[in-house]
């Protein structure tokens, strides 16, 4: 969280953006930060987040939220007249603890409660609902793409057969049946663990949401604006290398021939790769997985 909102380079009467709300400790650590005249709107498409911040933040004349995804983020922006006006952009990709912590949500399995997993639980379909539908080679696609899950199709085989039987409508019912279908696993790590997190991508499109954002990030910001986002596992961070990568020449066109004309990229990355600190894993052991990389917006 310090990292992150130094990676922004506050001005006190600056307009910022969450993007990924939570449970507001990095939207309250920022309004810390800022001055009187400073700004802060939060996004989230959770209505539990949202009900916290309007909670947590009733008197903060400084603070707004509003729900909605933040693939969305340049349209509300638009409407509010911040595009192009943002000073700084944080994005804290996936999942957060609460949803991981609350059982009835699905997203983990270290206690038994309803397979749900979506993020914005007042549309879209959930886990279970998904599951008692999808193919068995779409669900081996998710499982090895979205989970990286060496034995995907084992688990999709097993997934099926268990549905024929009974529905699959609890998280413990579900680890179970994967963990029975895996024949090997990593020290320490549940083998439901991959196949949860493809899961729970799927069904709320988590990569496509990434990408729409990121590449609306330069129109929010302003020229020398900062964009910061924490990734949590490989698949999104490569999301957020590819979007602050500058594009290079086609190698495959001859020299001797012209090179159609780049567009400007809008990217300088500021410093290194950031991961947390032993003192922070200490207290926050979810950050072990944490890369924290920062840009700021040149043309």
């Amino acid at each position: 969280m310090h990292e992150a909102v130094e990676a922004l380079a506050l001005k006190a009467d600056g307009r910022y953006v969450d993007a990924t709300y939570g449970r507001g400790g990095h939207s309250g650590f920022l309004l810390s930060r800022l001055g009187e005249a400073g700004q802060l709107l939060a996004l989230d498409r959770d209505p539990e987040a949202v009900a916290d911040a309007q909670i947590r933040f009733a008197n903060e004349s400084r603070f707004s939220i509003h729900q909605t995804n933040f693939a969305d983020m340049a349209s509300v922006l638009s409407v509010r007249g911040w595009l192009g006006e943002v000073d700084g952009l944080l994005m804290d990709l996936g999942v957060s603890s609460p949803q991981l912590d609350v059982a009835e949500r699905g997203f983990g399995f270290s206690k038994d409660g309803e397979l749900d997993m979506r993020m914005d639980t007042d549309s879209g379909q959930n886990a279970a609902q998904w599951l008692a539908k999808v193919s068995e080679s779409e669900l081996v696609r998710v499982l090895r793409e979205y989970g990286e899950e060496r034995y995907a199709k084992r688990i999709a085989s097993a997934i099926v057969a268990a549905r024929l039987e009974k529905p699959i409508m609890r998280t413990a019912q579900l680890a179970d049946i994967v963990k029975a279908a895996h024949p090997r696993w990593e020290r320490h790590h549940h083998p439901a663990t991959r196949s949860f997190q493809a899961i729970r991508i799927a069904i709320n499109g988590e990569l496509e949401a990434i990408a729409a954002a990121l590449d609306c990030a330069a129109d929010v910001l302003k020229k020398g604006g900062r964009l910061v986002v924490i990734s949590f596992h490989s698949l999104e961070d490569r999301l957020v290398k590819r979007a602050l990568r500058k594009p290079i020449p086609d190698v495959r066109i001859p020299r001797h021939l012209p090179q159609p004309k780049l567009e400007a990229h809008p990217w300088k990355t500021v410093g290194k790769v950031i991961k947390a600190s032993a003192a922070e894993l200490e207290i926050n052991p979810r950050a072990r997985s944490a890369v924290l990389r920062i840009a700021e917006r040149v043309v």
